[in-house]
């Protein structure tokens, strides 16, 4: 066999030469340059189902640790089916039923809604009988109501008015963003479910692969700042959903009690409106209005009375409690997460922000105490 001579300069059984500085940081350049062309591709890609996942992601998040205990009551076989199904199944129905119950008795109020309206048409709209009770104000009321509502020509010329104003064209361009917009969601919501139950299915290679990725990326802080936000969606889910179901059931219970019309609806929307910070009392005084509006004065007082006790205790106890417990946060700091995210995000800004607010705080605590080591 031929010999090969080495390179001149360069000794006999050496290791091979390295390569100059200027190409291996050229190398990691662009291997990093790779990395952050593949990943903004790939969030293109998927950036119209990015609300998907997330709402996905934060489901799997809140509802873990009712998984774990499935899963220690009866560990998933071969196939892991059983339990990802039955939560994304629960999922999907917690979220459907009351939208169908709110569907069919919209349905409904529409029917008497018209109905009424012919009735104004041809009898005209007499005086309520809260506008008697009215602190101030009552006789110009009653004056001008009787002039313009009482009789059938004076109603009639009022709803003629409010049906000019009304574009017929514009109606029906908002019918079909309306009917396009249902469409959409509803793709999305499927998505998200199927994506959910994969996140049960696969939860936990998925959580050690992002704490691996974050330990990688970010040292020791990273895995800490995976952990915290997962915890502030824990919180948040706790102190915005639970607390808002739980005083749309107690003003259910008073609506209900107070003689409020549509007592199940109302304290349905309550709920939803109390998982806003300061949607609660838009509800309930929506509330309050229905029931003077039906000559119950004291009802209305009863009902804005509750409204306000329920929801200072609720936003002033309860849910500082929970969410700032779960996040380590001063609560100013879970209301500015909330509203700025609900400003940024929409509704996944409700639990998205107060999960950023709470990483940026961990990371400034451990950075100021001037280490590494966890902040108590």
């Amino acid at each position: 066999m031929e010999h090969v001579k080495p390179p001149p300069g360069a000794r006999s059984g050496s290791a091979p030469v390295a390569p100059p500085p200027h190409a291996a940081g050229t190398s990691a350049f662009a291997r990093a340059a790779l990395v952050v062309a593949l990943a903004a591709l790939g969030l293109w890609v998927l950036h119209p189902f990015l609300p998907a996942l997330a709402w996905a992601v934060i489901l799997a998040i809140a509802l873990w640790p009712l998984r774990e205990r499935l899963v220690r009551i009866k560990p998933p076989g071969k196939h892991n089916l059983l339990w990802p199904a039955f939560l994304t199944l629960a999922v999907a129905l917690v979220i459907l039923v009351p939208l169908v119950v709110v569907a069919v008795q919209a349905a409904r109020e529409a029917h008497d809604a018209v109905a009424f309206w012919r009735q104004i048409e041809e009898q005209g709209w007499p005086v309520p009988d809260f506008v008697s009770h009215l602190p101030f104000g009552a006789a110009q009321v009653t004056a001008w109501w009787q002039e313009n509502l009482s009789h059938p020509q004076g109603s009639s010329e009022v709803l003629k008015r409010v049906d000019q104003s009304i574009n017929h064209s514009s109606l029906v361009g908002f019918g079909r963003t309306f009917g396009s917009q249902i469409v959409h969601r509803a793709m999305l919501f499927g998505f998200t479910l199927l994506t959910l139950f994969f996140l049960f299915r696969d939860g936990p290679s998925v959580a050690a692969q992002g704490l691996s990725a974050m330990r990688r990326l970010f040292g020791p802080r990273g895995e800490r700042v995976a952990r915290q936000m997962a915890a502030s969606v824990h919180g948040t889910v706790d102190g915005l959903v639970l607390v808002g179901l739980g005083e749309g059931f107690l003003l259910g219970i008073v609506y209900y009690f107070a003689g409020v019309p549509h007592p199940v609806l109302l304290g349905a929307f309550t709920a939803l409106a109390a998982m806003i910070p300061f949607g609660a009392p838009v509800a309930f005084g929506l509330a309050a209005l229905l029931a003077a509006a039906q000559g119950g004065v004291t009802a209305a007082v009863v009902v804005a009375v509750a409204g306000l006790v329920v929801t200072f205790v609720a936003d002033h106890f309860v849910r500082p409690a929970l969410i700032g417990g779960a996040t380590r946060l001063p609560f100013l700091w879970v209301l500015l997460g909330i509203l700025g995210g609900v400003e940024s995000f929409g509704l996944l800004g409700l639990f998205l922000g107060p999960a950023v607010m709470a990483a940026l705080v961990l990371l400034w605590r451990e950075y100021t105490a001037g280490d590494d080591q966890p902040v108590a």
